[in-house]
């Protein structure tokens, strides 16, 4: 019997890419979904990884997704959700339109996936199964100029107490909450120090660090309905 495979919503790219990656190291099957087409996906489907387009800005857009998820698989190891919408704040006329996007893409498209796929993580063959979710250490603190971002990622964090208790004991859900863990294209010096000094442990520690705190979570039989903080002691600043 083949293994169930893991999905990472927003996989093409970042955080998802890399945790996709040594998933596949580490043998097993993994499914992404990607917003738009782009170069890294020729180089993620070249070692196996199956790749869906997903629109989580829109209700049918997410109802689509299952739809394909389902065609693609019949059971699934462990759900990732780290599909993010990085969007500041906006006082014009669509700010409105920016708060109900953003909480589509980490909120409903969670919420629904979680739902409608919850028979495909229980026909999978192994003892463990999983639902993750990628907050933000701003759901805590707040922001002043991503205000409706880390509202919905708040909202996210809050839906993992809800489907912990929905689901155990068969399947464990969990949040990871990161921190300035790598750099875009086009940060400086100056701001990768100042980024440095708003943690305790004063470091970017790249994204390797995301993957291990995703298989503490997958190996872990005894932990469900927690946020693991990834952020480098950023509260004791």
């Amino acid at each position: 019997m083949s293994a169930s495979p893991i999905l990472i919503t927003g996989g093409a790219q970042r955080l998802g890419r890399h945790c996709a990656e040594r998933l596949v190291d580490e043998g097993h099957p993994v499914i992404i979904s990607y917003r738009r087409e782009r170069p890294a996906l020729d180089a993620l489907r070249a070692r196996g990884i199956v790749t869906l387009r997903a629109d989580f800005a829109s209700e049918a857009g997410i109802q689509d997704f299952l739809v394909r998820l389902r065609a693609e698989t019949s059971s699934l190891r462990a759900i990732v959700h780290n599909a993010s919408d990085w969007a500041p704040d906006t006082t014009d006329d669509d700010a409105g339109e920016n708060f109900e996007r953003l909480f589509r893409v980490h909120m409903l498209a969670p919420y629904l996936i979680n739902l409608h796929a919850r028979d495909l993580l229980e026909a999978c063959g192994e003892p463990m199964r999983d639902i993750v979710h990628m907050t933000d250490y701003v759901a805590r603190k707040g922001s002043r100029k991503h205000a409706a971002y880390a509202a919905t990622k708040a909202g996210l964090e809050n839906l993992t107490l809800s489907f912990a208790a929905m689901y155990a004991p068969s399947i464990q859900v969990n949040a990871i909450a990161p921190a300035m863990i790598m750099l875009n294209e086009g940060d400086d010096e100056a701001y990768a120090e100042k980024a440095r000094a708003k943690s305790a442990m004063g470091l970017i520690p790249g994204p390797g660090i995301i993957h291990q705190s995703l298989r503490y979570l997958l190996d872990n039989r005894y932990v469900t309905g927690i946020t693991l903080p990834v952020d480098g002691g950023r509260h004791l600043r």
